[in-house]
């Protein structure tokens, strides 16, 4: 049975690398959209979609990317009666799209009232990895697959905010220890029995490390690895710094109750300072040059891939 298992599985993997190595662009269906109101959101979109497809055919032609389908699926949620996959990037927007998913699949009515725990711990939403290969290959074939991103050192500088210079329960203990523990001259008792107070330049220290003392993380893990944008054609790229207008629009292409925009408020911490490249600038001085310059080598194939100027 596991044999059979897997020449069930080996066959349909040739035909998914077929059919998404290098992916075919294919046009976005516009036929909801009325007036101009979107002229510019869409020509920005059509750049993006384009700038993408170039990339990937050049670097899939020089690079066979040879990954098992469900890991390549694993981070796809799905919304059966918009028909979208959604690839969630944390730091870019994820905790208010899952809010929308959720309203537009009828477990809540606004997005306005759902809490950070039920979007992130609620069971209201499924991934694409959770069906059968005949249902993951038939929704990517048939679905409006979108991606959302942001600027890799802001993504990254947001993170390390988020999960290092506030209380957490998770992520003092499991990385913040190991980071101390290991990347922390003379350490005190107080910090390695906690791991609060993990400083920006060790958090550094831990991403560039090959033999990291934890693994990664998907609030750090490069977009590349998070949501295969060469493997899979993307039909939308929206960005976190015109959040709310690719947003919107998506939702108009998609056929979303006229009333529902997408919420722009802050999921946690809201009266901290956005990150923001001022804010990124001050974290990159806590860094050498040579710390710097490997960081963005660590990030590079985001910055290609989404045409994001280098810092």
């Amino acid at each position: 049975q596991l044999f059979d298992q897997q020449k069930k599985t080996e066959s349909f993997l040739s035909q998914f690398r077929e059919v998404y190595l290098p992916p075919a662009m294919r046009p976005l269906n516009k036929s909801l959209i009325k007036g101009d109101k979107w002229k510019d959101v869409d020509g920005a979109q059509e750049k993006r979609r384009s700038f993408l497809h170039g990339f990937c055919k050049e670097y899939n032609s020089r690079k066979k990317l040879r990954t098992h389908l469900v890991h390549v699926v694993s981070r796809i949620y799905v919304e059966d009666r918009h028909k979208i996959l959604y690839c969630e990037v944390p730091k870019a927007g994820c905790s208010n799209w899952k809010r929308v998913l959720m309203v537009l699949n009828g477990h809540a009515a606004s997005a306005h009232n759902i809490s950070h725990d039920d979007v992130h711990y609620g069971k209201h939403l499924k991934k694409l990895d959770s069906y059968d290969l005949k249902g993951i290959y038939t929704r990517l074939n048939t679905y409006t697959k979108t991606i959302f991103v942001r600027d890799p050192m802001e993504r990254l500088v947001s993170a390390f905010r988020d999960k290092f210079e506030h209380p957490n329960s998770y992520y003092h203990p499991v990385f913040g220890k190991a980071i101390i523990k290991k990347y922390r001259q003379n350490a005190n008792e107080e910090a390695l029995k906690t791991g609060s107070g993990v400083k920006f330049k060790e958090f550094i220290q831990y991403l560039l490390d090959s033999h990291r003392p934890v693994g990664m993380d998907i609030h750090w893990e490069q977009v590349s690895k998070l949501c295969y944008p060469c493997l899979i054609n993307y039909d939308f790229i929206g960005k976190f710094e015109t959040l709310k207008e690719d947003a919107n629009y998506f939702l108009q292409l998609v056929g979303a109750p006229a009333e529902l925009k997408f919420p722009n408020f802050k999921d946690r911490h809201s009266s901290d300072e956005r990150t923001n490249a001022e804010v990124v600038r001050q974290y990159l001085k806590e860094l050498s040059k040579q710390e710097r310059q490997l960081t963005y080598d660590f990030y590079y194939l985001d910055y290609l891939m989404f045409n994001y100027t280098s810092p």
